[in-house]
Order: C-alpha cells, then sequence, then structure tokens
C-alpha cells in the first residue's frame, strides 16, 4: 500500500483543520493506515513553540524570528514525525505545512520569498505534500469561526493571528490563492462556505483516485 502526504491550508477559521479530522477518520474506516498531525505543534517541542508564536502577548516578536520559529518547528515536525510515518508506508494528513509559511511570513509578514523558500526547503528535507486542499472563504468569514471557536475552546489568549489586522489576513488569503495558482498539480482549492458534509464529500471525491485499489468505499 503506497502512502500519501495530504495538507490542508487557509486563513484562520476556514474549516481546514475539521477537514483534515474528518479524512483520517474516513480513512481510518477504510483501515489505510494514517496519521492527523498539524503545524505548529505536530512534535512534544512544537506544541511548545506553538504557545510561543500565537500566544496573543508576544506582539513584538520579530517576523524574522516568527520564520525561524515555524521552521524550527517544521524541521522537527518532519524528522521526528512525518518523515517516519511516509516512511513506514502511512498517509499523513497535516493541518498547515510549508505553504502557510509562504503565506503568512512570506506574503503577509514581507519576508525575503527566496529566504523564505530556502529555509522551507531546508526544514522539510525537500518533502513536498502530494495534494493539498486550499480551503477558501471570505476573510470576514473566516475571522467570525475563528473568534467564536476560540471563545468556545477557551483559547481567547492563543489568538495573536486572530487579532491581526484585516489586511494581514487578506494578504494572507491572496498569498494562498496565489501559491495555488502557481502549483495546479499539487493544490485543489475548494469552497469553504459550503456546510462542513457538502465540503468533505467534495474532498473525498479528489483522494478516491489515490486510494488502494479494492477500496470498498460507502
Amino acid at each position: 500500500m503506497g502512502n500519501l502526504f495530504i495538507t490542508f491550508e487557509g486563513i484562520e477559521g476556514c474549516g481546514k483543520s475539521t477537514q483534515a479530522r474528518l479524512l483520517v477518520e474516513r480513512l481510518t474506516f477504510l483501515n489505510i493506515p494514517s496519521i492527523l498531525t498539524m503545524e505548529p505543534g505536530g512534535t512534544e517541542i512544537g506544541i511548545s513553540i506553538r504557545h510561543i508564536l500565537l500566544d496573543a502577548r508576544n506582539r513584538d516578536l520579530p517576523p524574522f524570528a516568527e520564520l525561524l520559529l515555524y521552521e524550527a518547528d517544521r524541521a522537527i515536525h518532519v524528522e521526528k514525525l512525518i518523515k517516519p510515518a511516509l516512511n513506514a508506508g502511512k498517509w499523513v494528513v497535516c493541518d498547515r505545512f510549508s505553504d502557510a509559511t509562504t503565506a503568512y511570513q512570506g506574503y503577509a509578514r514581507g519576508q525575503d520569498m527566496q529566504t523564505v523558500g530556502l529555509l522551507n526547503q531546508m526544514a522539510s528535507r525537500g518533502i513536498l505534500p502530494g495534494l493539498t486542499f486550499l480551503i477558501d472563504c471570505p476573510v470576514e468569514v473566516g475571522l467570525a469561526r475563528a473568534l467564536k471557536r476560540n471563545d468556545h475552546c477557551g483559547e481567547q489568549g492563543q489568538d495573536r493571528f486572530e487579532k491581526e489586522k484585516r489586511h494581514f489576513h487578506v494578504s494572507v488569503r491572496q498569498g494562498y490563492l496565489s501559491i495555488a495558482r502557481d502549483n495546479p498539480e499539487r493544490f485543489i482549492v475548494v469552497d469553504g462556505v459550503l456546510r462542513v458534509d457538502e465540503l468533505q464529500e467534495i474532498i473525498f471525491s479528489h483522494i478516491r483516485p489515490f486510494l488502494p485499489k479494492g477500496t470498498k468505499t460507502p
């Protein structure tokens, strides 16, 4: 059984985390060995890095330092979790990966794109997703969802990015769409405004061609 590295990308509150989780649940039901992970925070050390990056009190974190923290998280994540899982023949579904760094720290923060690209390549050890779902939705929709989620989950302190000005999130969204246009062989752009179940079915329709032969899907 072959492996597949799948990533979910999008602005805050687009619904990517939900869809990543639903996909892994469905793969597990089909007896396909798979893991669900995320960036930042996919490893024990990564959880500590995540708290630093998302802590709203760290508003004065320099953009280049922010970039390096994301890359450090990714280097650990790839070495300790993603690469071993792929080598073991498992499917890896990841909530954000290197495209997020290009969109957030490159397009929105204005860091040098060549530097971002080089650091992404080094931290990921050259590993690229075989398939990336960009869940696109208007900034106002995503932010409203994200803020509601944070209130519900008690994560008000871990909302540094949600507190960025609107133009920052617009830049992230435009950055993602630009990345998707430049990588049409890998990216699938889906409508994040759709109902969760509708979106789930659209996403899985793109997964079906990659399923092992003989896999029976309901």
